[in-house]
């Protein structure tokens, strides 16, 4: 759980230094940090993608793990959408800001918490990188995900105080938990089926980079089942092996 823990830590620092500084920074310093950093986060997708191009599965046909991503995303994409993730997941967010801040309103403290904690854990960089930091014990995703999270959370905090800060506990909660379920799966996954599931991943990761930096809006939350269609597919060969 390095990658929670780093996450979290870096959201709490940030919230500390954007509550401190106000709103001193001025807007085209953040677009071009928010740019530098979107720019990074399509490279290291990228690198997840091009990696589980790179291995074999045993005994298997060359090329099959591209053929592999690319049935994962095509039948991850149909299911999401059918279900459409992406529509479920903001309607929750709002559902969730709006019951809490009925509550509270004219509060800046809790308007901060609610709206952090919905962008840092409602997401698909949170479920990719809690996965891969579980089955691979590999951090790097969620460490990019931490310096983005950590210099917006200075942004946020900087208008909406130290409540930001706060966020951190339920981005500990809620990755923490999905790192833990997914390194009870590992001992029965084949190593390159864990790898597959990274490669599609990335693949998200780079749809990320490219929402950010507004190049094209991608639902990349439609395709968070395609992370699981490599995990299934492992299932399948080893039955019929």
């Amino acid at each position: 759980m390095r990658g929670t823990i780093v996450n979290s830590s870096l959201v709490i620092i940030g919230g500390l230094i954007g509550t401190f500084i106000g709103n001193s920074v001025k807007d085209r310093y953040k677009d071009i940090i928010m740019q530098g950093i979107s720019l990074s986060v399509v490279v290291i997708g990228l690198s997840m993608a091009l990696k589980g191009l790179a291995v074999e599965r045993p005994g298997g046909v060359q090329g099959e793990m591209l053929l592999l991503m690319i049935f994962s995303l095509v039948v991850g994409g149909i299911i999401g959408e059918a279900i459409n993730i992406e529509d479920k997941l903001d309607k929750f967010g709002r559902w969730v800001q709006n019951k809490l801040m009925k509550n509270y309103r004219g509060s800046r403290f809790s308007e901060g918490f609610v709206m952090a904690s919905l962008v840092y854990c409602v997401g698909s960089m949170a479920i990719v990188g809690a996965i891969e930091d579980g089955l691979q014990n590999n951090p790097n995703t969620l460490y990019a995900k931490s310096m983005l999270d950590g210099i917006s959370s200075i942004i946020f905090a900087s208008d909406l105080g130290i409540g930001v800060s706060l966020s951190a506990l339920p981005i500990f909660l809620y990755q923490g938990t999905i790192t833990l379920l997914a390194s009870h799966l590992k001992p029965v996954l084949a190593d390159w089926v864990i790898t597959s599931m990274s490669s599609v991943g990335g693949i998200l990761i780079m749809g990320i980079g490219i929402s950010m930096l507004e190049i094209k809006k991608m639902k990349v939350g439609n395709l968070l089942p395609s992370i699981f269609i490599p995990f299934i597919y492992g299932i399948v060969i080893k039955f019929l092996e």
